[in-house]
C-alpha cells in the first residue's frame, strides 16, 4: 500500500487523481491515448485511466505490464486498484528511455513476452520510447519479426523522437543492424556477446540539441 496515496480514504483518493492530473499531467490523456496495435494479441499506449482500463477489459484484454515502475506514485496506485477491481493482471517490468537496455533487460522482456497471458496491453507513460523499445522486442521475440522490420515501432508515428536523448533506444539496434547482423548473428546473441558494450554504445551516440530540447523540455518525456 502507498504510504503517500491511502486509496481507503477520501483525502488519499483526492491526492491520488491530483497527482495523476497534475503531477503526471493525466489530463492530457483523457482524449488521446496514443494506443495502437502491434500484433494479433498486444497494445501499446500511453498510461491509462482507470476508466480506460475498463474499455481495455471489454476489448479483451487480460494483462497490463506497466513499464514505468513509480510505485508510490497516484497513477500506480490508482491503476493498481483498477487491475485488481476489473481482475486484469497488473505485470511490472522496469524500463528507461535513455540508457543502453541491460542484457538482462533483454533477455528478460523476451521472457516475459513468453510467459503473460494474453491479449496484453503494456504502457509507460506517453506511449512513445519505453513503450516503443518494448515493441520491438514483442515483435522480434514473440511474433518473430526480424529487426530491420520490428525497429519501426520506433518512430513519430507514436510520438518517438529518435533525434533526442531518446534515440540511443535506436541506436542499439542501428549498432546490430550495421555490425552483427550482416555477419549473420542474431539479435539476441550479439547483446549476450562481449561486442554488445553498453558504455561504448552510449558514449558514441550523439542526440542533437533541439531532440534534446524537445524530449526533455519541452514534451517532459520521462
Amino acid at each position: 500500500m502507498s504510504k503517500r496515496f491511502d486509496l481507503s480514504t477520501g483525502w488519499g483518493r483526492f491526492r491520488a487523481y491530483w497527482h495523476s492530473i497534475w503531477g503526471d499531467h493525466a489530463f492530457l490523456r483523457v482524449g488521446f491515448s496514443n494506443a495502437h496495435w502491434i500484433g494479433p494479441d498486444m497494445v501499446r499506449a500511453a498510461q491509462p485511466w482507470p476508466f480506460q482500463l475498463r474499455w481495455w477489459k471489454r476489448d479483451g484484454i487480460r494483462t497490463i505490464i506497466n513499464l514505468r515502475g513509480g510505485f508510490d506514485t497516484g497513477f500506480y496506485v490508482l491503476e493498481r486498484e483498477a487491475c485488481e477491481r476489473l481482475g486484469l493482471k497488473m505485470v511490472d517490468f522496469t524500463i528507461t528511455s535513455r540508457e543502453v537496455p541491460r542484457r538482462e533487460t533483454v533477455l528478460g522482456a523476451r521472457d516475459l513476452f513468453a510467459s503473460i497471458e494474453y491479449p496484453a496491453l503494456m504502457h509507460c507513460k506517453s506511449g512513445a520510447d519505453r513503450a516503443g523499445i518494448m515493441s520491438v522486442f514483442y515483435r522480434h521475440f514473440h511474433l518473430g519479426h526480424p529487426i530491420r522490420e520490428a525497429v519501426k515501432e520506433l518512430g513519430l508515428r507514436t510520438l518517438h523522437v529518435k533525434q533526442g536523448k531518446t534515440g540511443v533506444l535506436d541506436y542499439v539496434f542501428e549498432r546490430y543492424l550495421a555490425e552483427a547482423e550482416p555477419k549473420g548473428i542474431s539479435f539476441i546473441d550479439w547483446v549476450q556477446s562481449d561486442a554488445y558494450d553498453r558504455a561504448k554504445i552510449k558514449a558514441d551516440f550523439r542526440a542533437s540539441w533541439w531532440g534534446t530540447l524537445l524530449t526533455d523540455r519541452l514534451l517532459r518525456r520521462e
